[in-house]
């Protein structure tokens, strides 16, 4: 195959495995939105390891039907990611009650520059100045968009630091094990679905309960909201997969960075769906400068050391046999 079509033929199916993210993540956040409002069904732990254990009835399907195949994850790394995913879903959950809106969002927006952290640490990553001034102006345009008040207090920030750090660790660890143990999307999915869903579902009722003060057996559950919450885990298939396939495609830092995306389709939806009265000026301003920062990025980025990874592979008694340069780095687009 020629190399034009290859790279043709990749970008197509990065922005399909993009688009899938995309789609997915939106609907199950205004699917969870009506949910919760609509319904009072509050619980959002619990949820969680109903969608984890969706997922993992998904990915035994495919096992059984030759879709997946064997493979091999050690047991500490699989503990590590899932303690990772899971201090994710519950700082994040625990963050958003004691902290403002605005905080949160601040916080959830500090992710990226500590994605990009652990991927300069542990991965040797170079950003050319292009990249991070995309990054910077995304990260500018989603806080204009939606970033109001902003209070902290102790225990809020001390939520805050552990859901970025662990939601950041969760999103590098994502694309360093399918990296390392040549895993495919669906085999992650297979090793790390059946533990988050298992821990979340015997943990979930008990910090539901200490969060919202209510007890999931004392839910009144009907149709409609059984309907809403079996959505909610069809959905949620998708967003777990489509998180990991674009991950293990892109890096932790591009998925962050487009990631961005979601957060203004979910802000456009909502004035439609919910009513415009948030919709202002510089709401909008804010999501014109996001949308060129994630332009910016993606053209910086892609250009030949837009970002790039710094190995050693060349010895320096090599290059000196060989009257080389000093130097032994050797940059490698990523």
């Amino acid at each position: 195959m020629a190399p034009s079509s290859k790279a043709e033929k990749k970008a197509a199916v990065d922005a399909a495995a993009w688009m899938f993210n995309v789609v997915t993540s939106v609907g199950i956040i205004i699917v969870n939105k009506a949910l919760m409002a609509t319904y009072g069904f509050s619980f959002a732990t619990t949820l969680t390891g109903l969608h984890f254990a969706t997922t993992t009835l998904m990915t035994i399907v495919l096992r059984r039907l030759g879709y997946i195949q064997p493979s091999h994850l050690p047991l500490p790394e699989l503990l590590k990611f899932v303690l990772f995913a899971n201090f994710s879903i519950v700082g994040m959950n625990v963050s958003l009650m004691w902290n403002s809106v605005g905080f949160y969002q601040i916080a959830k927006l500090s992710m990226i520059p500590v994605s990009c952290l652990l991927e300069v640490l542990f991965d040797k990553i170079r950003y050319s100045r292009d990249t991070k001034l995309g990054i910077v102006v995304v990260l500018l345009g989603v806080a204009v968009c939606t970033v109001t008040d902003v209070s902290v207090n102790a225990k809020g920030f001390i939520a805050a630091f552990i859901a970025v750090w662990s939601t950041s660790l969760q999103q590098y660890y994502v694309h360093y094990l399918q990296r390392n143990y040549s895993l495919s999307s669906f085999n992650l999915l297979g090793h790390t679905a059946p533990v988050q869903a298992g821990s979340l579902l015997l943990l979930g009722p008990f910090l539901d309960y200490w969060l919202t003060d209510k007890r999931i057996d004392a839910f009144d559950f009907k149709i409609p909201s059984m309907v809403f919450i079996i959505l909610s885990c069809t959905i949620a298939v998708g967003t777990n997969l489509s998180q990991f396939i674009c991950i293990g495609r892109f890096t932790a830092v591009s998925f962050q960075v487009l990631g961005h995306m979601k957060t203004i389709l979910v802000l456009i939806l909502g004035f439609l769906f919910f009513g415009r009265e948030g919709l202002n000026l510089h709401v909008v301003l804010g999501m014109i400068i996001a949308i060129f920062g994630m332009i910016l990025y993606g053209n910086a980025s892609s250009k030949p050391g837009g970002k790039e990874r710094r190995s050693h592979s060349i010895s320096r008694s090599s290059q000196q046999k060989h009257g080389l340069l000093e130097s032994s780095e050797v940059d490698e687009k990523v």
